[in-house]
């Protein structure tokens, strides 16, 4: 069984992965990403994972999300069991909670800043989307690019944009996979500053994939995906 990272206590846990196993086929036979592994997140935490490309780390990153499901163990998100809910049903509770950031930009070419930021909750009927999503365009300082295609912007501007959409409505927890990786040092620096000012000033709990261990030093926790075991490191 893989080591649990002491972490928040599950009544309080805003998010908790149990016995959580993810296998999957290959040629050359089963391969097991992890088995056994259990985390425990609390509101307002800051938690960074790190290990080697194919340890599963965004593959983890995805089951906590409950945007796949894992193939043992389960995931609970706010109080709701994800194994216990259909495509659809995981999607409305991860809406208004969950936020994420990704190494792509994931930005939609044919629409503006402002209508790629406000585009997720302008589909869930919220009537302040608008209003909601330039306000989250001028917290990432880019109030002065609403109407700008993603091609007219840079790299850091896109991944602020995409930014502003992951913290539309504030939700309680923030998910970035890599989110400096297409970016140079300086830009990359500006956004985890800015990622980690949301978690400090909002209390949004951050739960981060990175190579880069002088981030990884920046959150309150930081765990190693290894050889199918995630362990904190007690330091």
């Amino acid at each position: 069984m893989a080591t649990q990272p002491n972490g928040a206590n599950p009544q309080t846990a805003v998010l908790e992965a149990r016995s959580l196993t993810m296998q999957f086929e290959a040629p050359e036979g089963r391969i097991s990403l992890f088995e056994d592994l259990d985390l425990s997140i609390a509101p307002g935490d800051s938690l960074a994972i790190l290990g080697t490309s194919g340890s599963g780390k965004s593959t983890l990153l995805g089951l906590l999300a409950g945007l796949d499901l894992p193939t043992g163990g389960g995931v609970t998100l706010d109080g709701a069991d994800l194994n216990a809910l259909d495509e659809d049903a995981r999607a409305r509770q991860r809406a208004g909670r969950v936020g994420f950031v990704f190494q792509a930009f994931h930005l939609l070419p044919g629409l503006t800043a402002l209508e790629n930021v406000m585009l997720p909750a302008e589909i869930a009927g919220d009537s302040r989307a608008r209003t909601q999503a330039r306000e989250a365009l001028e917290r990432v300082g880019l109030a002065h690019r609403t109407a700008h295609y993603p091609a007219q912007l840079s790299g850091g501007e896109q991944q602020r944009v995409a930014l502003a959409r992951a913290f539309l409505g504030e939700p309680m927890i923030l998910f970035a996979d890599e989110p400096t990786g297409n970016l140079d040092h300086q830009t990359g620096e500006q956004i985890i500053d800015l990622l980690f000012a949301l978690n400090r000033d909002h209390g949004t709990t951050l739960v981060l994939v990175t190579h880069d261990r002088a981030v990884a030093g920046r959150c309150q926790r930081v765990a190693y995906l290894r050889e199918g075991r995630l362990v904190e490191d007690a330091s």
